[in-house]
């Protein structure tokens, strides 16, 4: 990252957000994110999920700074010393997950996300899914409400409130956690190497509808979905050195709350 970085401001609608962006821009000036060295998220999580998926492709580095309500992937928003802040950010590569979906209509859907990719029961009849990994059936029927593949960005989320582990960065490996298994009554899920393809399917999809939704991109009424790790694509965070992610999901893991 050059010196004075070039810094393209993105904000959440909250109003306390884009109040901050304003203040920013007045100090730093202003660049589309395509032409911008960094970007700078201002909202809650929620909205750095939304960043990713917009401008991921630009394949610039993401720093963000919490306004909203979760802020797990966020620094600590203040307005002085930013660029000092940004050059002595510490990078965390994340790779999303690539989710394909095959829906009752013969449509096929594909969605990537950064957090967690989850089916769920459409309706109040539980669903019946099988589990294929590579190419081998592992598990035939799964009786449950859902079950969800998670990134180690993404296993303190909704995987770690489903009961899932919450995995290191950098150890190449995805969480597989079923959503309130009723059969295997005593299956708790697998950890999983990185590069495992994943590939569920609908056992009744008629009677007992399921949805597949990748991050916040929901698909209703899937047969089928398939979903592995991106190996091309990736994207940046920055934290503050006092609060990497690393040190971030440690805590979580060592928290009484």
């Amino acid at each position: 990252m050059t010196a004075t970085p070039r810094i393209a401001f993105l904000a959440s609608p909250a109003e306390e957000a884009q109040s901050a962006r304003n203040v920013l821009i007045q100090r730093h000036g202003e660049h589309p994110p395509e032409a911008a060295d960094v970007l700078v998220a201002l909202g809650g999580d929620g909205f750095m999920l939304q960043t990713l998926h917009r401008h991921g492709g630009h394949g610039k580095p993401v720093y963000g700074m919490k306004l909203g309500t979760i802020g797990f992937l966020m620094n600590q928003h203040r307005e002085d010393a930013l660029i000092e802040r940004l050059a002595a950010a510490e990078p965390a590569v994340l790779h999303p997950l690539e989710m394909v979906a095959q829906t009752e209509s013969g449509a096929t859907v594909g969605s990537l996300a950064y957090n967690e990719v989850s089916l769920l029961r459409q309706t109040r009849q539980a669903a019946h899914v099988s589990i294929e990994l590579n190419g081998k059936l592992r598990l035939d029927e799964m009786i449950c409400d859902g079950v969800l593949v998670a990134t180690p960005a993404g296993s303190t989320a909704y995987n770690f409130s489903a009961h899932g582990p919450i995995l290191p960065l950098g150890a190449n490996v995805i969480a597989l956690t079923p959503i309130a298994a009723f059969r295997p009554r005593r299956w708790r899920g697998a950890v999983l190497k990185a590069g495992t393809e994943v590939r569920f399917r609908v056992l009744d999809p008629y009677k007992r509808p399921v949805s597949a939704t990748a991050d916040s991109h929901e698909v209703r009424d899937v047969v089928e979905v398939l979903i592995r790790e991106s190996r091309d694509r990736s994207v940046t965070l920055l934290f503050d050195p006092e609060h990497n992610l690393e040190e971030r999901m440690l805590a979580e893991q060592f928290t009484s709350g």
